[in-house]
């Protein structure tokens, strides 16, 4: 087919082409608003409906809550990336040789150190959050080499430490507020819960393609 037999027929095809918008409508979406007071009270209550688990602390005292609770439910080792300001909240609140243990995922997966105890010693991962869902109720999660996609995925337990100010009405917002098309992640996670799923006779598992547990540390303002 020559250049301009080619030309011609898309010429055919882009005229016929049923005109829309080329905008889509959000009101419905942007109507959606709850109090600031409002949304972290509404994302707990839908995401322990859905087996999320919830520790509230303060801005000063999480580290400490998260290590109380690994000592409480008997998990030995924590896994964290290394190079965030949380991640050094976590290494100044862990004295050397503190149980259980942090364990900082600082080589590639590919290293079979790290790729064994990973998948074979590591009780639970740590990461940080981007902020929350009200909407939905879920957690918002951009995976960096500093914390990859795997600290949430592996370990049995997922640790997630969420800021509840930093919670948006609905998706849409967020995506809006912060800017979302100007550049995202490989890898945006939005959970609402453990990982699950269902046989066909509707058996429900936990954990066959990710955490059994999520632990959400929600920082509340100190009053």
């Amino acid at each position: 087919m020559s250049d301009g037999a080619r030309a011609r027929i898309l010429e055919r095809l882009a005229a016929a082409r049923p005109k829309s918008p080329a905008i889509s409508d959000f009101a419905v979406v942007a109507r959606k608003q709850w109090a600031a007071e409002a949304r972290y009270p509404r994302l707990r209550f839908l995401m322990e409906a859905v087996h999320s688990e919830f520790l509230e602390a303060t801005e000063a005292g999480w580290p400490l809550a998260i290590r109380e609770f690994l000592a409480e439910e008997g998990l030995s080792t924590l896994l964290y990336g290394p190079g965030t300001a949380a991640a050094g909240r976590l290494e100044a609140a862990w004295a050397a040789g503190t149980r259980p243990s942090l364990v900082a995922y600082d080589r590639p997966i590919e290293s079979e150190d790290l790729k064994r105890r990973l998948f074979e010693d590591i009780d639970a991962g740590f990461t940080t959050t981007r902020g929350g869902i009200a909407d939905t109720g879920g957690l918002i999660l951009w995976p960096t080499p500093d914390e990859p996609r795997l600290l949430s995925l592996v370990p049995p337990v997922h640790i997630a430490l969420l800021d509840s100010r930093s919670i948006h009405n609905t998706f849409w917002e967020a995506m809006r507020v912060e800017g979302w098309a100007s550049g995202m992640p490989p890898n945006a996670l939005l959970i609402s819960g453990p990982s699950k799923t269902a046989d066909i006779e509707q058996t429900l598992a936990y954990g066959v393609h990710g955490p059994k547990r999520l632990l959400v540390v929600a920082i509340l303002p100190e009053s």
